[in-house]
């Protein structure tokens, strides 16, 4: 389930540069997130984020990946991932997950949060983007040496079931470094004690996908968006997570930037 590729190491100076990647890409998401109000397009957030990223010397790691044309992936209500920016028109009560990556000095950064568009008195969305967001914070809390890698993708799956949601465990995370997949990857179930040893150095992008019916997913007719298969919401949040002997650290650090309300 988490592969057999090897898995690279960071020194504690490349986490430094992947740090420095991860506060560009954490100040896209928020600049993203102000953006994202009632009559915005999604095409809209894309070019501002761009234009950002480029300002501070960095690429937006998304565009022309695989042929994607976008700069981030903004995936609405039913749509969980891998959303193609465009003509969109946003409206009050949207949940958008906003997915944004960004290279700096050749080290890449990957995170992305969901948000209710003008907000949202729906509880079923508030407890879906609270559950999805609270099952990353506990997996990050997992995120420390000698742990094994099941036990971040448990803490995953323990958090959004007991709520009654359901994981989507075709999609996963992945590790992070000089390019944006790389080993190991990062299902968001799992059984504790189980898969690689977390050591000092790894570097992970944990992702927790989660819908509020069903886990299955459909692909959509442009080859990249991805649903729910049952019209049910979705929500998505992401951090890249290096582990170090001091402990987990959150080197896109979205949550600190944001003040309490912005991120749902």
């Amino acid at each position: 389930m988490y592969g057999h590729g090897v898995i690279n190491l960071k020194t504690p100076e490349q986490l430094d540069k992947m740090a420095a990647s991860g506060q560009v890409q954490a100040r896209a998401l928020q600049l993203a997130v102000s953006k994202a109000r009632p009559g915005v397009t999604t095409a809209e957030i894309d070019a501002a984020v761009e234009k950002f990223i480029r300002s501070q010397g960095g690429i937006p790691s998304f565009k022309g990946y695989k042929g994607f044309p976008g700069s981030i992936c903004s995936s609405v209500n039913d749509m969980v991932v891998h959303g193609i920016p465009g003509p969109q028109v946003l409206a009050k009560g949207d949940l958008i997950s906003i997915d944004i990556g960004v290279t700096l000095d050749g080290w890449v950064s990957d995170a992305a949060v969901t948000v209710a568009v003008g907000g949202t008195e729906d509880p079923i969305a508030l407890q879906l983007m609270d559950v999805t967001k609270q099952s990353l914070m506990d997996a990050v809390e997992q995120c420390r040496v000698g742990n094994r890698l099941g036990d971040v993708s448990h803490a995953v799956q323990a958090r959004v079931e007991g709520a009654g949601f359901s994981v989507i465990r075709e999609l996963i995370g992945h590790g992070v470094g000089r390019e944006m997949h790389e080993e190991p990857q990062v299902p968001n179930y799992g059984s504790p004690g189980t898969g690689p040893e977390l050591k000092a150095g790894m570097v992970i992008a944990i992702e927790p996908m989660v819908n509020v019916g069903g886990p299955e997913i459909t692909m959509g007719d442009d080859g990249w968006a991805v649903y729910s298969s049952d019209g049910s919401l979705t929500a998505h949040f992401e951090f890249t997570v290096a582990i170090t002997d001091a402990g987990p650290r959150i080197l896109t650090p979205w949550h600190e930037l944001s003040g309490a309300g912005s991120f749902a």
